[in-house]
């Protein structure tokens, strides 16, 4: 399977081939496609003020979408990333036969673990920044927060493809109606 959301195949594989609408899917799988359209939109935000950092400028409009972005990914991003981890993900893994390789999930469940790395040493190296004397010291620190900062968009944007792409497709294939009912009620507890 191709993870890369700019990659161009001639291959088309299983998802490609059996695209299911978001009409199509089950509630549960539109309410998280659902969420997947805030959280980029959060991501979209998230790299204009970081655009806008690297292009000098640093004010409180900047401050503030970086504010927001951090509050929004403690509070919303790492939450849906465990409910995914802990129900579907593992319900998925149960259900794959032995011999079949869907690998996602593996890729998947890292990405929480990368993604609040990623997220910390951006937000501690843009903090820091303001605070160094130093002005080489400075822009070497904001260029570390600025890499971090587009490499854990990458790793989230990614992340979203995936599960849009590979797992929530997957999971309505093969899953009844009454199995998604059920992973809906225990990611609600």
């Amino acid at each position: 399977m191709n993870f890369n959301p700019n990659a161009k195949t001639e291959k088309n594989n299983e998802t490609d081939k059996d695209e299911i609408s978001y009409e199509d899917m089950h509630p549960f799988l539109q309410k998280l496609i659902d969420k997947h359209h805030v959280y980029t939109k959060e991501l979209n935000a998230f790299e204009e003020a970081i655009a806008m950092v690297e292009s000098g400028k640093i004010d409180k409009e900047v401050d503030k979408k970086l504010r927001q972005f951090f509050a929004y990914f403690d509070e919303q991003i790492i939450s849906y990333n465990e409910k995914g981890e802990k129900y579907l993900f593992s319900r998925i893994t149960k259900n794959m036969p032995k011999d079949e390789d869907f690998s996602a999930i593996d890729f998947l469940e890292t990405d929480r673990t990368k993604s609040i790395q990623m997220a910390a040493v951006t937000f501690n190296m843009l903090a820091l920044f303001l605070r160094i004397p130093d002005e080489q010291s400075r822009f070497i620190i904001l260029d570390v927060a600025l890499k971090q900062a587009k490499e854990l968009l990458e790793l989230l944007r990614v992340h979203i493809y995936r599960e849009g792409t590979m797992i929530f497709p997957y999971a309505q294939r093969n899953f009844s109606n009454e199995e998604l009912n059920e992973i809906q009620q225990r990611s609600k507890s």
